[in-house]
């Protein structure tokens, strides 16, 4: 079996700085191994459609079922540290927000993540790379099966784009799935991607939201 574009797969795999620590798994082993309080579960995705490092995605397509080990440099991992993204922050920003800043401590300024480096009178120095970039990576993936349920297609869709279940039906050549009011907005976002993926046409059936179904109860 020759693993193509669009294939779903299903794999094992951790990654590591090469010859260092464990920063990715979804093997409970390893996860335990790197004291990471992350649940162990299936990985499911979609070959080539940026779902997983695109380095990874191109080794595996044209490869079968089995076991790869694969070393990637900064430029096909995570890339090359930026210096201009090494900024300094005033300290008021911090106080503003009632926050103390401890160098190696990791921030969230407005969806960014940034590692403090320094702190000295009213200045901070934060880090704004990724954690891995500049850092040679090494994976072991085990393709273990090829997907081909339908269902368990979008499943996984759900899953990678909204960490979700949303419950859904097919019908002739439509996708219907059931999406609460609050994320219907956010949702458009990804339609073509399913359709571009799946070959079926979304169509979205609007229900309340979960919380506001749980208070209405009460």
């Amino acid at each position: 079996m020759v693993l193509k574009k669009k294939d779903f797969v299903e794999i094992e795999f951790t990654g590591r700085e090469k010859g260092g620590d464990i920063f990715d798994s979804n093997i409970k082993e390893d996860l335990e191994k790197a004291n990471m309080n992350v649940k162990a579960k299936p990985f499911v995705f979609s070959l080539g459609e940026n779902m997983f490092l695109q380095a990874l995605d191109e080794h595996l397509i044209g490869k079968d079922l089995g076991k790869y080990e694969v070393e990637l440099e900064p430029e096909k991992a995570f890339g090359k540290r930026d210096p201009k993204l090494i900024t300094m922050i005033p300290m008021k920003i911090f106080k503003e927000q009632k926050v103390n800043p401890v160098p190696g401590i990791m921030f969230n300024f407005d969806g960014k993540i940034a590692k403090i480096l320094t702190v000295s009178g009213g200045r901070v120095i934060a880090d704004f790379n990724n954690s891995l970039a500049g850092k040679t990576v090494e994976y072991k993936i085990k393709v273990l099966r090829k997907v081909d349920n339908q269902n368990e297609k979008i499943k996984a869709l759900n899953e990678f784009f909204f960490k979700k279940d949303f419950k859904f039906e097919i019908k002739e050549k439509k996708l219907i799935l059931e999406v609460e009011k609050s994320m219907v907005q956010f949702f458009e976002l990804f339609k073509d991607k399913y359709k571009e993926i799946l070959g079926l046409e979304p169509e979205i059936k609007e229900i309340e939201d979960e919380k506001k179904q749980s208070s209405e109860k009460h």
